[in-house]
């Protein structure tokens, strides 16, 4: 791939890692900083020239590997400002390794999926996750990514994925079904929140 075409790719995923980057800060400056920083590396004449689109699609390979740079370089930011003295998110790093089962894709297309529109209470709900919850379940639900590509962003086992993501939508379950109105308005009514992963199939 040549260093146009790769721009060309590169940028079509701008909206999306500065999405991504945004959820990781939630701060519109610090996401617009990570987001440089991302792009800056991506754009390096050694990273054009190591870059390997996996995908079967030809476009994925990248959007993935922009989003592994996103991660990095917002957990960078975060180790370096623990030498701060103020506080900041945790980083979990898992070293157990797991088997890397293969997944149907999601029901819906990722891409297509609009952020912008979804409901602020649900919004809401996700915001108020625990990172590590959080990041999962927007990599999965917003993203619409596999869970083999997931765990090769964030640099954990496929099973922590999985862990994360089941305890997600869990916690969102338990949290939305409890809301009569939510509940109405959201089209929850067919979920069971009794149930062993939150009801939300």
């Amino acid at each position: 791939m040549d260093r146009q075409e790769f721009e060309r790719l590169a940028l079509e995923h701008l909206d999306a890692v500065y999405r991504m980057a945004l959820h990781l800060t939630r701060n519109p400056e610090q996401a617009e900083d990570v987001v440089q920083d991302v792009y800056a590396r991506a754009l390096r004449p050694r990273a054009v020239a190591s870059f390997e689109d996996r995908s079967s699609d030809g476009t994925g390979g990248m959007r993935s590997w922009l989003f592994t740079i996103t991660h990095n370089v917002f957990y960078s930011k975060v180790k370096k400002d623990k030498r701060r003295p103020q506080a900041v998110g945790e980083f979990f790093a898992e070293a157990d390794s797991a088997p890397l089962p293969d997944e149907p894709p999601p029901a819906w297309d990722g891409a297509a999926f609009d952020w912008e529109h979804v409901d602020g209470r649900l919004k809401s709900a996700i915001e108020d996750l625990k990172d590590e919850f959080r990041e999962v379940l927007l990599l999965w639900g917003v993203e619409g990514l596999k869970y083999r590509e997931i765990a090769e962003i964030l640099g954990v086992p496929i099973g922590t994925v999985m862990s994360r993501l089941h305890r997600a939508r869990k916690i969102l379950a338990d949290g939305l079904l409890g809301d009569t109105d939510t509940v109405r308005d959201l089209g929850l009514s067919r979920f069971d929140a009794s149930s062993g992963n939150g009801g939300m199939e």
